[in-house]
């Protein structure tokens, strides 16, 4: 019998579900599930066709799982009629589901535009206060919510990761990813960290590398022993030479271009 932990991934056919799914290969088991293909199941692996929004199908899934990471979701900004069912009551069972099936341990995959109003100037940490810059942010600061309120009444361990800009190719790809982008490699040191800690109630983590231009403030996850190897600055000199000036609202804040949509040119009065 095997020891190692069983680990769902949800959205396991996009981006972060590949990354995650070839760096935990070998130490940990793995159901993997979306609604998308997955391929060939590696050894140690499970695949399973499921869609978030059927909570019944969760709780199959979900049998003899210790830990889930939930990337599945719409992820970027979209109307109120695609978010509403997939980040909103999708995440709610898939919240629902783990404590039903007794899983231990949820991984929330939160995004940096839960707090991505407040002014670029801020050096922000896991403490202040959320700033939603979309619909889509929105969606994540309920998504944190949702898990205080697992950790707290069902003692859930919940960890919410803020995942700055996670790329393919693996390398920043404009200026602001200088302050925001998480390598591969980080990522899944990130996410490791949070499936092997023995105990935590329920944190709060930026999924950022090490980077000289960073915003963000990790130290309230150092217990973790989260320690990113790699720099967006290693680029900083092809991609200021490259570089187009971002629009005005842009620059302002940490959401970058996801907060000038729907203004229509107008400077918004934010503090």
């Amino acid at each position: 019998m095997s020891n190692r932990q069983r680990v769902l991934i949800t959205g396991a056919a996009g981006l972060i579900g590949g990354i995650l799914r070839r760096g935990l290969r070998g130490s940990h088991l793995l159901r993997l599930c979306d609604v998308a293909p997955l391929g060939e199941a590696h050894p140690a692996e499970e695949l399973l066709r499921v869609d978030i929004r059927d909570i019944k199908a969760l709780e199959r899934c979900l049998d003899g799982v210790d830990s889930i990471v939930h990337l599945a979701g719409v992820s970027t900004e979209e109307p109120w009629e695609s978010i509403l069912p997939m980040n909103i009551e999708g995440c709610y069972n898939v919240f629902e589901a783990a404590r039903r099936q007794g899983v231990k341990r949820v991984i929330f995959a939160s995004s940096n535009h839960a707090i991505g109003f407040h002014r670029r100037e801020r050096h922000l940490d896991a403490r202040v206060d959320t700033r939603p810059d979309t619909r889509y942010g929105v969606s994540k600061v309920f998504g944190e919510a949702l898990g205080r309120f697992y950790a707290d009444k069902f003692g859930v361990s919940v960890a919410c990761l803020r995942i700055g800009t996670c790329r393919e190719p693996d390398r920043p790809g404009d200026a602001r990813h200088l302050h925001t982008w998480i390598s591969h490699r980080d990522t899944v040191q990130l996410v490791r960290r949070c499936l092997d800690h023995p105990h935590y109630h329920f944190l709060i983590a930026y999924g950022v590398s090490n980077n000289t231009r960073g915003l963000w403030d990790n130290s309230a996850a150092q217990f973790l022993g989260y320690l990113p190897v790699d720099n967006a600055e290693a680029y900083a000199e092809e991609i200021q030479g490259s570089a187009r000036a971002p629009d005005p609202i842009s620059a302002l804040f940490h959401g970058g271009d996801f907060c000038s949509q729907e203004f229509a040119g107008r400077l918004p009065e934010i503090d």
